[in-house]
């Protein structure tokens, strides 16, 4: 008997191990904890000196983790067919069959309604900002994904916008300030998406997915590394606005300054190369970017 109740505890918790597993598949963990990141420094950036409230920071944390990972549950949802045709994606609950599509829509409901009542908070404009990304990135970008590389483009813009909703979260509209970042963010995606891409082209592939640049190919062409060091060059002048603007100071310009040339140069090399070696480069680098580069401002800011 008690070995059969000893089984059945080991059962139990290796089911609720799963399920909790499954759940941060669904919201894709690492991913919403990175745009809760991004738009976290953006509120610290833009708060005004000596009045940051750590209290609205975890609001805008909880807020925005809940509105992303509702976003990734439904691209999950719209997505699970074509899942299952890859191997980097085979396993996500949906796509194993291990969650039913009821189940995960209800949560991706309850996430996106606690989640913009959190936004809301702030002040309007940041709610009606969560709620375009979520619908943008589940409803225009996923679907256009097997359509025409300009999804990448489309999706670039809800990619975008969590450095947008930080900074209106802090400042209650649209300043200059919020507009430099989320243009930081919007073109810092291009070579980041894209090396990834061509690092999973033959499985997006199987899916039906058109992401790269250069048009339909058994291989990633050079197009991929030609746009990405264009994308990586527009970061140049942005990156230089925040000093001359007054919201960011020498030590960002030069951090800022040296990233962007970094990025072109991988970009550029990609483009001479086109091997996984040069993407895997330019994909870690892209990691790296944003962190340091808000790291940078807000090192200025205090």
């Amino acid at each position: 008997m008690s070995v059969n109740v000893a089984e059945s505890k080991g059962t139990t918790l290796s089911g609720f191990a799963q399920k909790v597993q499954d759940l941060k598949m669904l919201v894709k963990l690492r991913l919403s904890l990175t745009v809760v990141f991004s738009s976290v420094m953006a509120f610290l950036i833009a708060s005004p000196d000596g009045q940051i409230s750590w209290f609205a920071v975890l609001m805008l944390a909880v807020g925005g983790f809940l509105v992303t990972g509702a976003a990734n549950a439904l691209n999950q949802v719209l997505e699970k067919d074509y899942d299952r045709l890859m191997r980097r994606t085979e396993n996500r609950p949906l796509a194993a069959g291990r969650m039913k599509i009821a189940e995960a829509v209800l949560l991706a409901g309850l996430m996106s309604a606690t989640g913009i009542i959190l936004l809301a908070m702030f002040n309007p404009l940041t709610a009606v900002l969560g709620n375009l990304a979520l619908l943008s990135y589940a409803f225009l970008y996923t679907p256009l994904k097997r359509v025409s590389p300009i999804a990448v483009l489309v999706g670039a813009i809800p990619g975008a916008l969590p450095m947008l909703i930080g900074a209106v979260a802090a400042q209650g509209t649209v300043t200059t300030l919020a507009l430099v970042l989320f243009t930081i963010q919007f073109f810092w995606q291009f070579p980041h998406f894209w090396s990834i891409a061509w690092l999973g082209h033959e499985d997006y592939t199987k899916a039906g997915y058109k992401l790269l640049p250069g048009g339909p190919s058994d291989h990633p062409t050079r197009a991929t590394g030609l746009q990405s060091f264009w994308y990586a060059l527009f970061l140049l002048p942005v990156g230089v606005i925040p000093f001359f603007m007054g919201f960011g100071g020498m030590t960002s310009l030069i951090i800022l300054t040296l990233m962007n040339i970094v990025y072109a140069a991988l970009g550029w090399n990609l483009f001479r190369k086109n091997d996984r070696s040069a993407a895997l480069r330019l994909m870690f680098f892209s990691f790296l970017y944003i962190p340091v580069a808000l790291i940078a401002l807000f090192a200025d800011k205090v």
